[in-house]
């Protein structure tokens, strides 16, 4: 599978380092927050800006909820960031990166320097404070600045009740959500571009959950729907072709996460949660709305590259469409805002679990 996502590098080649975490026994602010107002003209100990983003549930007038440094390519900056709840208890943390103004990723491939976070991550990336206090979080980091002239990037963190998602900050949040932003030279982001993924493959599906029947947009990855419940919320839509019961004559499909079952007319195990996962009660699947596409065909869908050129999008009202051919080309609008287009490039027509269709997308960042 051939992928283009831009500036994944990025990702690939930062390393975050949490410094500590405080123990039950004291507090956060034992540590006193770094005076960025610098010391005497001519102090030469003066220690560098830390960028530092503070949430206290019990006094939220102490918060600072965003923070800003420069910085010169090929070096670093400090960040840190002090998360102190009351009532609640903070068991995961979320973090994104925001590259240039291409839209905000999950940021998950650092280093963890710390005897308390013995888990580490969560399988879909988020920092499992299962290992911390819950209740008190002090970590800093350095944020190197890649080879760029001009530019921002933003780090976006909140923490989590339980199982949240990278696009969906409300979603049991905790406390956050801040931001540290690295500005570079005039700080002026390129315009942004579409992104880009192409000849991704999807198979019919089967109904215990093995085939690679589903796709996020998030990370343009093709998912096995037993991969398990903490990727859910990656998963924005699936395939089925409609063979037989409700779903025949449909042929070539798609339909959002929250309507797949009913469009393919099977339960297809593991995409409702079950009643022993976690925040099963409460868990949601994602939306996707789908229509044919009258404004725009095959040739002028590779000539799409910016993102403004997909704002002439609506949202449609439906979730699933059918009777797909190659040479379509699809508009939609997924459960956070996003618009796109989908462009049909091959089917292997069927049912059978090697049967597939192929396609690439462009969606906003």
């Amino acid at each position: 599978m051939k992928k283009h996502l831009k500036y994944t590098f990025l990702i690939c080649t930062i390393a975050l380092f949490i410094g500590s975490c405080s123990s039950d026994d004291g507090s956060v602010f034992d540590t006193p927050i770094p005076d960025n107002t610098g010391g005497d003209d001519g102090d030469e100990s003066e220690e560098p800006e830390v960028a530092t983003i503070v949430f206290n549930e019990a006094v939220p007038s102490s918060n600072i909820t965003t923070a800003s440094a420069s910085g010169e390519a090929g070096t670093s900056v400090t960040g840190r960031v002090i998360f102190t709840s009351d009532a609640t208890t903070q068991r995961r943390m979320y973090i994104t990166q925001n590259y240039l103004g291409q839209g905000e990723m999950p940021f998950s491939s650092f280093d963890l320097v710390s005897d308390d976070l013995t888990k580490a991550l969560k399988a879909d990336g988020s920092i499992d404070l299962d290992g911390a206090t819950k209740k008190e979080i002090d970590f800093s980091f350095p944020l190197p600045v890649p080879d760029i002239d001009n530019g921002e990037i933003v780090y976006s963190f909140w923490t989590t009740t339980g199982k949240g998602d990278f696009r969906d900050s409300d979603k049991r949040l905790a406390l956050g959500v801040g931001q540290i932003t690295v500005t570079v030279g005039t700080g002026t982001n390129p315009v942004a571009a579409v992104r880009e993924f192409t000849g991704i493959k999807l198979f019919a599906p089967a109904q215990d959950g093995s085939t690679e029947s589903f796709f996020s947009l998030l990370n343009e990855t093709v998912y096995r729907i037993d991969a398990g419940p903490e990727f859910r919320a990656f998963w924005d839509f699936g395939y089925y072709y409609g063979a037989s019961g409700p779903s025949a004559g449909d042929n070539a499909s798609f339909a959002s996460t929250e309507q797949y079952d009913a469009s393919f007319g099977f339960d297809v195990d593991g995409l409702e949660p079950g009643a022993d996962e976690e925040n099963a009660a409460t868990e949601t699947l994602n939306q996707m709305f789908f229509s044919t596409s009258t404004n725009i065909d095959a040739m002028a869908f590779d000539a799409i590259a910016l993102n403004s050129e997909l704002d002439f999008i609506a949202s449609s009202s439906s979730q699933n469409i059918t009777n797909l051919s190659v040479g379509d080309v699809i508009e939609f609008v997924d459960n956070y805002g996003k618009k796109g287009l989908i462009k049909i490039t091959d089917i292997e027509a069927g049912f059978n679990n090697n049967d597939f269709i192929e396609f690439d997308v462009k969606i906003q960042p």
